[in-house]
């Protein structure tokens, strides 16, 4: 455990070089990816969400590939095609970016819904199918999507169902003072990104996912998470509650955040601090709440006792 946490340091503070002033929302992306989430990057555009993904992928050492979404994005411009070959004398299938570990889907609310769909069953079931034939993508997989805002022209909004199949959503928001005269003093950071070393291998996540998974969970603090997944069903604070899954994801996040503060059990301070990443766009607040899912979903916290 000493082992993975003294990496994930290293990593944490690569990923800071290149992504300055951000360090919460960095840590978040990588306890997205050690819990085997995707994760969805929201924010106007020129403040870092490609560089994020191409750094995290690098750091990670993960095969990486990317999407301009586009309004006539087809699906087989994700999934790949069969095309006839005169030398074989058959159809040889062509692999689409998606057959990636990490796929970088750019702006991803810029294409139509037909297009957005065919993500999830990638997301989902980590395969896809093709002219009848189920083709399995390579592991580990993530999707990584950015998507700018809903006001902007030329954006269609996320399916429910597309949203609940990212772990978490977050945005980077424009940098403070001092991190921005970094940035003006040193320049485009993209540079850094394509000299940054790979700190783990695909074996090596795996495993540090797998450890995950051994962070403890004490009763009382499953039935702290079970009174917030509750409070959402109430009808006092959202029009719909949380489901099944997404109380599965809320734990394994919070599992990753407790390994990256370099504990092996989880405490009420991992779950609030994941909490708005991981189920706030999976919720819509009552009507007369007046205020956003992010401030909902905080305002639910402090209304609950700890355990």
């Amino acid at each position: 455990m000493q082992e993975a946490q003294d990496t994930l340091k290293s990593l944490l503070a690569q990923l800071n070089t290149v992504i300055v002033g951000k360090a919460d929302r960095v840590r978040d992306c990588v306890a997205c990816l050690l819990a085997g989430g995707h994760l969805l990057i929201e924010d106007v555009p020129g403040v870092g969400k490609t560089t994020l993904a191409h750094a995290l992928a690098r750091s990670f050492g993960l095969r990486f590939s990317r999407v301009q979404f586009t309004a006539d994005l087809m699906p087989s411009d994700l999934t790949g095609v069969s095309v006839y070959e005169r030398g074989r004398e058959a159809f040889v299938f062509h692999p689409g970016p998606v057959f990636a570990q990490v796929l970088l889907a750019d702006e991803i609310n810029r294409a139509s819904p037909r297009t957005q769909s065919a993500l999830l069953e990638a997301m989902e079931e980590r395969q896809v199918s093709v002219e009848g034939e189920t083709r399995p993508l390579p592991e580990p997989f993530f999707v990584i999507a950015t998507q700018n805002p809903l006001e902007q022209l030329g954006t269609y909004a996320l399916p429910e169902s597309q949203l609940d199949r990212f772990l978490m959503r977050i945005s980077l928001g424009y940098p403070d003072r001092a991190a921005e005269r970094a940035l003006l003093a040193s320049g485009d950071r993209r540079s850094l990104v394509d000299a940054m070393p790979p700190l783990l291998t695909p074996m090596d996540l795996l495993r540090l996912q797998q450890t995950v998974l051994t962070v403890h969970v004490a009763d009382a603090l499953l039935d702290y998470v079970q009174d917030l997944i509750d409070a959402t069903r109430s009808g006092r604070w959202f029009v719909q509650g949380l489901s099944p899954r997404a109380g599965v994801a809320l734990l394994r996040a919070a599992r990753a955040q407790a390994l990256l503060a370099g504990r092996d059990y989880v405490a009420p301070d991992d779950v609030q601090a994941i909490l708005p990443q991981t189920v706030a766009h999976r919720l819509v607040p009552v009507p007369e709440a007046g205020r956003g899912a992010i401030e909902q979903v905080q305002a639910m916290v402090e209304a609950i006792g700890l355990p």
